[in-house]
């Protein structure tokens, strides 16, 4: 029997359907869905079947010295029985198995963790690999009649990751949560990609919060044609730093009245298309228009499986010479929201694509594989798609050309400016309005024309901060600096949030964030460090070309672990003392409304948690809360307006939405009212 396996359910039911031209059977093996035609079975997993741990010897925390984690013996553990069991019994009966997993390092661990599991009862069989990067007819069939090798370079880079990210985590996560005595919901995360990316944000915040404002002034003026005519100019100075100076050319300009066209300067500006989607565009792209990473990804994920687009997970930003583009313009000719750009589209002699500076040739650049219409989509499904869709033809369009004006007037003997900007031809902006740009209309004018001053006004501004960082803007500061991979970065981000390191986007550290990275930045500066991380990122690439081994980049990895910790060791009490007093500080709630002191929450030996004062037992306020299952919490920068020396609160659990519990006096009171109000019913 030939069974080919595939990373989901919804996957293997495609696949099935295509290949067997829709005359697939469903069948139950060990209760898992499979599909079955001509001697094939198609069946599909759920993602990872296994995980890599440590021992249970490990487990222990408090007893376990973290430094030993470095050398320990990592093991594998089922991660769904039922899947290893329907594998032992796929076993028994097959005599080749196709792996139709996702391809990418992921999928192709996944696949060969699969074949293992079944090679340790049938070693004898046949094996090979479909490559597809839609799930359309097309792309399924020519990959399953050009199969490959399994790339066992590729699944070994993909466990290295596993390996190296598991005892980065686990040790130095429990040496620095050990130190601070910080266990339980309230441990320290610490990751090889995790920790210089949050270094990242904590630094802009210090640029931040170091940041003194500074005064500066901008004249603003209008004037009057000889035609009556008005437009708005600036003086050409920009900022003025001293006002003094700034009211010297407002009364000389007052004083004039009038003045001249001095410089009148036009040209035509070509603007490009976009180059195609990579993931990291395509996540910028998407956070315009209000996606996060984590909601876009699994958005694409969505119109991945439903052969509506192409795999969302590449760094590719050119399209290969054997995507027929022609014919996916033409599936648009007749849709109603983008039929009219696609006809024009044809009437070319030739299409010319934009091309990015990324060439890969795992996955071709993001594109739609299939049309759909809006009425079949969720509405959060249809803007990515529309999204892809137009970004597709953009990258087959003409440039858009613009007519810049560059004014210069006088008055005074001082310089005002003027810009003018007119689209002249749309090109691309007619079909992806993402990025269009307002036109600046002023009137016709001439050198030396006499201009009036109609208004002037001095205006009082002040500089700006640096801004926080976007997801987006993070995830693409990742790329740039080699922080994990397309298919991690933003599970990574995921990660911060969920360990209530940071919150709000663009996002902000919390003081948690902040104390932690300020200990490791200066008692284990290479945590901290994208070098590091980048390093071992080009060494997996290594494994996967070849030209590397896997356990020589793990031992590298070790030894670069150890390093950290030898620096870390001779700073333990620093750390210890530097995080306790910042776990302190982040649990702090208010203002007691009885005698003043601190609030903080906290949670009891019962796993109950409360709001405190620490003025107890002279003080004996107190506050009940939602217990410690109910997620993390932690406190925002929101004020209650009923009680303005207590924040309000929020509580994470991951695969759940942010819970805002918002004032726990508030809440304590409207639950009391709620009692008062059941008993007074009841009698």
């Amino acid at each position: 029997m030939h069974y080919i396996i595939t990373e989901k359910g919804t996957t293997a039911k495609k696949i099935a359907a295509i290949l067997s031209n829709g005359k697939a059977k469903k069948k139950k093996i060990g209760g898992i869905d499979a599909h079955e035609f001509d001697e094939k079975v198609v069946i599909g997993l759920s993602g990872h079947v296994f995980r890599l741990d440590f021992p249970d010897s490990y487990n222990n925390w408090s007893k376990v010295d973290p430094y030993k984690l470095i050398d320990a013996k990592i093991v594998t553990v089922a991660l769904k029985k039922d899947i290893v069991k329907t594998l032992g019994q796929i076993a028994k009966k097959a005599d080749y198995i196709t792996i139709a997993t996702d391809y990418d390092r992921e999928g192709e661990l996944i696949g060969v963790e699969a074949l293992n599991s079944i090679k340790k009862i049938n070693p004898d069989l046949e094996v090979d690999r479909m490559r597809y990067s839609a799930i359309t007819e097309k792309d399924i069939k020519d990959s399953f009649a050009a199969r490959s090798e399994v790339d066992y370079n590729l699944a070994a880079s993909a466990e290295a990751r596993q390996i190296i990210d598991l005892v980065w985590g686990a040790s130095l996560t429990r040496f620095v949560s050990l130190s601070a005595n910080r266990l339980g919901e309230d441990f320290f995360s610490v990751g090889r990609v995790q920790s210089p990316t949050l270094a990242l944000l904590v630094e802009k915040e210090k640029e931040i919060a170091k940041f003194v404002p500074r005064k500066y002034w901008e004249l603003h003026a209008k004037l009057k044609t000889e035609n009556g005519e008005i437009f708005d100019v600036t003086h050409k100075t920009g900022k003025f730093w001293e006002r003094d100076e700034a009211e010297v050319a407002k009364a000389r300009i007052e004083a004039a009245k009038s003045g001249f066209i001095r410089t009148l300067k036009t040209k035509l500006r070509v603007e490009k298309p976009p180059a195609p989607f990579d993931t990291t565009s395509f996540i910028s792209a998407a956070s315009a228009i209000g996606y996060t990473p984590k909601r876009l990804m699994a958005i694409a994920e969505g119109l991945y499986l439903g052969g509506l687009i192409s795999y969302h997970r590449t760094d590719n930003t050119t399209y290969p010479d054997t995507l027929d583009l022609k014919a996916l313009v033409q599936m648009f000719q007749k849709h109603k929201e983008f039929g009219k750009h696609a006809k024009l589209l044809l009437t070319k002699k030739e299409l010319k694509p934009t091309a990015g500076k990324k060439k890969t040739t795992d996955h071709p650049p993001i594109h739609p594989v299939a049309e759909t219409t809006k009425d079949k989509l969720e509405n959060a499904e249809w803007k990515v798609y529309e999204l892809v869709v137009r970004r597709f033809l953009a990258t087959l369009s003409d440039a858009a050309k613009w007519e810049d004006t560059n004014v210069t007037a006088e008055i005074g003997d001082e310089p005002l400016t003027a810009k003018g900007r007119l689209l002249k031809e749309q090109g691309f902006l007619a079909i992806y309005p993402y990025q269009k740009k307002e036109e600046l209309v002023i009137p016709q004018l001439k050198e030396d024309e006499k201009v009036d001053l109609e208004h002037i006004e001095l205006v009082e501004k002040e500089t700006k901060p640096p801004n926080r960082i976007s997801q987006a803007g993070l995830i693409k500061k990742m790329a740039d600096l080699g922080l994990g991979t397309k298919s991690t970065r933003h599970e990574i981000i995921g990660k911060l949030y969920d360990r209530t390191y940071v919150q709000g986007n663009p996002a902000k550290p919390t003081e948690k964030a902040v104390a932690l990275m300020d200990s490791l930045e200066k008692y284990a500066a290479l945590i901290t460090k994208p070098e590091m991380t980048k390093t071992l990122e080009l060494e997996m690439d290594g494994i996967s070309e070849g030209k590397r081994e896997k356990d020589d980049i793990v031992d590298d990895s070790r030894d670069m672990l150890r390093a950290a910790f030898k620096e870390m060791v001779a700073n333990r009490d620093e750390i210890a003392n530097s995080l306790k007093d910042a776990s302190k500080d982040s649990k702090i709630v208010g203002t007691c409304p009885e005698c003043g002191a601190n609030l903080f929450w906290a949670t009891s030996k019962r796993r109950k948690r409360f709001v405190g004062c620490t003025n107890y037992p002279t003080c004996s306020f107190s506050l009940p809360l939602p217990p410690a299952s109910s997620g993390r919490l932690i406190v925002t920068e929101d004020k209650c307006d009923v009680h303005p020396t207590l924040f309000k609160l929020k509580i994470i659990k991951k695969g759940a939405r942010p819970w805002d519990f918002g004032c726990p006096y508030c809440n304590f009171l409207a639950w009391k009212d709620k009692v008062k109000g059941e008993k007074n019913g009841e009698n």
